[in-house]
């Protein structure tokens, strides 16, 4: 008996655990299967089949949306395929004269339906003619304003071809289909092909998230108004030829599977492709871009085409990654190119493109192997557009630039690079010694540069543990803002404590790269380093024929004869005229190369000179002039070893004698002397004498031929860097 009760107390527990189950489990399946997770799935699963009958009833009751009638056909499976042609006639003949009636648009939203068979939007649109007849009274007035701007176009264009024909062809009247209401496509999924082409959207065209399974043709249509296809998939060829773009256009996110066609194509306002992926070839050719083209973030894994492409506003790349060949040959960029955070894996092509003066390509952060990978563009040209904000984080893209280019043969362009890290290497030195250090400064010194009083006591407190050893650590402090940042970034910091010897090198180094930068680009420009040396020699000439020819006035004077003088003023005026012409056509701050040469040929010389004529000419051999010449020979000499002195040994002092002063061409000695001290050859060995000679003399030519040393090292090693032949044989 008890054996009996204890069964049937298990059997009752078992079918009260299967109600329970029941009670618990039904309700969430019935949940899951009203509400899945995935939002494209729920829509799918409420679709039912469009008949003839329901297809009436929503012909006869549209709804609003944004007080615009709608014919609302969502959650649908539309079946146009060829088995069900009643269907798909009665289909385009009923939405036909629905949407083509007279008076206010009406739209048309097939949004999370499923269309089965090929779909030929642009029958849907009414036919209108888009020049040769007027206008249908169908329209509206702005209606028919929107569709003049493209009827001047056209009407242009078919001109322009006519008068480039040598014979009279007949051009027949050009059609257009006009959708007048908005097209409403969310997530809808189109099993056949699409056209919509010559097509004219007066209203709002919005296909966010659908999925095309099959070619779509959307070529030669006009988009009056917003354009979205956000998030679409698009798995065949996809077609957009001679399309106009009136406002903006939206095609982030979307997923390109094959080839892409957008060539002769016009965005007269912003278009957005960021974040977009295009698996095979991407046509762009030709295209106007009157707006922002914003690229960022984009995949493109097959070749990309923008050649002859008009960037009228500003083209954003950033963070995008090309797999194949990038061409924007025969391009014009009127604005500035963001490339920060590319990755290129093949070649860019940037030849023949033309930039405007407010046009570059900002480079930050570009990631290329020169090996694989390689950025063209016309010699001397493409460097010059390049541009880079700070140097830190971008080393390596400006080793990987110059290689880029020296293996290409265009030495202009990679000299170029070399400067332009340079300038930056030295404007990292100017901050680090002239710029608040904020691991010493005082609070009240970083409050002073842009902190606030808690900002500047955090950064106190924080140092005292750790010191900062770059500015990127204050954005790791809460309190340091953003704003904070960017305003105070180029006034601060983050060193370690320098010692003074440090400190000192820190400040020789400056200098000696403010010289190189200032006097030769960095090695990169032989016209500018030829024109400093013209204007030097022209000056030290002129000095040292002054001070050979004019002693003194009284009693007796010494001083030259005008013609001598005319010839002196003439030709000096000529050759620095030829010096300056270089400076100021090579040199990117003309004014502040002319400060720094004077800073070197002015002071020291002109102080001696002032020195010399204040305490008066009188001493031997008055009358005979300071400057020997080897009177052996005359031939043309490199005088690379000698020093400006006249050897001991009698036998070649005897072979000396002071140049003349009784000739018309007396006045070329002495820019043969400055020559010879300068560039260490000349026409004639001219020295100084060994008698009687003011030592304020003698030290003014030791100072020409010191600076003339100087002089031949840069100019040496400009030539080492800038002739071709000799390049290659250095690098390789």
């Amino acid at each position: 008996m008890l054996s009996l009760h204890r069964r049937r107390w298990n059997g009752l527990k078992a079918v009260l655990v299967c109600l329970l189950g029941l009670v618990f489990f039904l309700p969430m399946t019935a949940q899951g299967a009203t509400l899945p997770s995935d939002p494209v799935q729920a829509d799918v699963g409420y679709r039912q089949y469009l008949t003839a009958e329901i297809l009436q009833q929503r012909l006869k009751a549209p709804v609003g949306r944004d007080g615009i009638p709608t014919i609302d056909l969502r959650h649908f499976v539309i079946d146009l395929r060829e088995e069900n042609s009643d269907f798909r006639l009665q289909f385009y003949r009923e939405l036909q004269s629905q949407l083509q009636r007279p008076g206010t648009p009406i739209g048309l939203d097939l949004s999370y339906s499923l269309v089965e068979g090929d779909f030929a939007g642009n029958q849907l649109g009414l036919r209108t003619p888009l020049y040769g007849e007027a206008f249908s009274p169908i329209f509206s007035t702005t209606e028919q304003e929107q569709l003049n701007r493209d009827r001047r176009r056209l009407f242009q264009l078919n001109r322009l071809s006519r008068s480039l024909l040598t014979s009279d062809l007949g051009f027949p009247d050009l059609q257009l289909m006009v959708f007048r209401g908005p097209l409403l496509l969310v997530q809808t999924q189109f099993q056949g092909q699409v056209d919509f082409s010559n097509t004219f959207f007066l209203r709002d065209l919005s296909v966010q998230g659908g999925e095309f399974e099959q070619g779509v043709d959307w070529s030669q249509s006009r988009f009056s108004q917003l354009v979205s296809f956000t998030g679409s998939t698009f798995n065949q060829t996809a077609r957009f030829r001679n399309s106009i773009f009136f406002a903006k256009a939206s095609f982030s996110q979307c997923q390109f599977r094959q080839k892409t066609d957008f060539s002769s194509s016009e965005f007269q306002q912003t278009a957005n492709f960021n974040r977009v992926g295009f698996e095979q070839e991407a046509n762009f050719n030709r295209t106007v871009w009157q707006g922002n083209a914003d690229f960022a973030q984009s995949h493109w894994q097959g070749t990309a085409l923008l050649t002859r492409n008009q960037f009228d506003q500003s083209l954003f790349l950033t963070e995008s990654s090309f797999a194949q060949t990038v061409s924007f040959r025969e391009s014009q960029f009127n604005r500035p190119v963001n490339l920060r955070g590319v990755i290129l894996l093949d070649q860019v092509d940037f030849s023949d493109t033309r930039f405007a003066k407010a046009a570059h390509l900002n480079i930050p952060e570009l990631q290329f192997d020169p090996r694989t990978a390689r950025i063209l563009g016309d010699p001397g040209q493409i460097s010059q557009v390049l541009s880079i904000p700070t140097l830190r984080g971008n080393e390596i893209l400006l080793r990987n630039l110059v290689r880029n280019f020296r293996q290409l043969e265009q030495i202009g362009d990679a000299n170029q690079v070399e400067y332009l890290g340079q300038k930056l290497r030295l404007q990292e030195l100017k901050l680090q010694l002239f710029s608040t250090n904020i691991n010493r400064a005082s609070s009240q010194r970083l409050q002073q540069v842009g902190f606030t009083a808690q900002q500047a006591t955090e950064i106190v407190k924080t140092r005292q543990d750790h010191p900062f050893r770059s500015l990127t650590e204050l954005m790791n402090r809460s309190v340091i803002d953003l704003a904070t940042y960017i305003k105070v970034r180029n006034r601060v910091t983050a060193n370690e404590l320098w010692t003074p010897w440090t400190y000192l090198l820190a400040v020789f180094r400056w200098l000696g790269l403010s010289l190189l930068l200032t006097l030769t680009r960095y090695g990169s420009s032989f016209w500018l380093i030829f024109g400093i040396g013209l204007l030097a020699i022209a000056y030290f000439g002129g000095l040292f024929w002054f001070i050979d020819r004019c002693r003194r006035r009284l009693p007796v004077a010494i001083l030259p004869a005008w013609g001598e003088t005319l010839w002196m003023s003439g030709s000096f005026s000529l050759i620095a005229l030829a010096g300056l012409s270089m400076i100021f056509r090579t040199a990117e701050a003309p004014w502040f190369t002319l400060a720094f040469l004077g800073g070197l040929i002015l002071p020291v010389p002109l102080i001696l000179s002032g020195v010399l004529y204040q305490r008066g000419r009188y001493h031997d051999l008055l009358e005979v002039s300071y400057f020997v010449e080897d009177g052996s020979m005359r031939q043309f000499r490199l005088l690379i070893g000698r020093l400006p002195i006249v050897p001991r040994f009698p036998f070649f002092r005897d072979r000396y004698e002071p140049i003349l002063w009784n000739r018309r061409w007396s006045w070329l000695n002495y820019y043969d002397l400055s020559l010879i001290n300068f560039l260490k050859f000349g026409f004639n060995d001219i020295r100084l004498r060994d008698r009687a000679l003011p030592g304020l003399v003698s030290a003014l030519v030791w100072y020409q031929w010191g600076l003339g040393l100087l002089y031949v090292g840069l100019l040496l090693w400009t030539l080492s860097r800038t002739i071709p032949g000799l390049n290659l044989f250095i690098y390789f």
